[in-house]
């Protein structure tokens, strides 16, 4: 199915709402990560000095144990909360970096494979978009597809960035049905950029988006 896409990121409101979108989460995860995150990290050490005070095997020596043990799961979900918000990974190591974390995560195997102009990066709005066409598919993949691989593909056609997510699952996904999808569509439009799915039943999905690339 052929997309098109507008030559260049338009500077319209749309786009402008999603720069001011993504600034928010990075104020937030930047907060919860030198905030509410080292704050439990200090709770953490000194439950842990607390433990080594008191008589081993105790009901409160227990009790302390059972308390860390609960602070460490609510730290890992407030860090994977911080993660969802914003992909630092993707600020600080690039777009290819960022996916081969959402492929460690994902529960089917994933092939990735970036070409893009080496020493040039996409705006970061566009990026963000990319990593998030991804992270979106492959939850879905996950979820819905029963698939036994899949292959994320990244490359640059002119000024286009091109993802491509295709799985060989099961197939029949309605693009236009859940908020997951139809958040990314309008993201994507935003920047100047379209979005398809084709997914027929028993013939896998493939979801393929174009955004401005400078």
């Amino acid at each position: 199915m052929a997309t098109t896409l507008l030559p260049e990121a338009p500077a319209g409101p749309g786009a402008r709402a999603v720069a001011a979108a993504d600034w928010e989460r990075r104020r937030l995860e930047r907060n919860l990560h030198d905030g509410a995150q080292q704050r439990l990290v200090a709770l953490s050490m000194q439950l842990g000095l607390l433990s080594r005070r008191v008589e081993p095997g105790s009901e409160l020596e227990q009790m302390l144990r059972a308390a860390r043990r609960e602070l460490a799961e609510s730290l890992q979900e407030l860090r994977e909360l911080a993660r969802g918000l914003h992909p630092g990974v993707l600020c600080d190591h690039g777009l290819g970096i960022a996916l081969e974390s959402l492929a460690a995560r994902c529960p089917v195997p994933v092939r990735i494979d970036v070409d893009v102009h080496a020493g040039e990066r996409a705006p970061l709005s566009v990026e963000v978009a990319a990593y998030y066409v991804v992270s979106e598919a492959l939850t879905n993949v996950a979820k819905y597809a029963h698939a036994a691989g899949v292959r994320v593909h990244v490359g640059q056609r002119g000024n286009r960035l091109v993802v491509e997510v295709a799985d060989d699952g099961v197939g029949g996904a309605d693009a236009s049905g859940g908020t997951g999808l139809r958040g990314l569509v309008d993201r994507v439009e935003a920047l100047g950029g379209s979005l398809v799915v084709v997914s027929p039943p028993g013939a896998g999905t493939v979801l393929r988006a174009e955004l401005p690339a400078r």
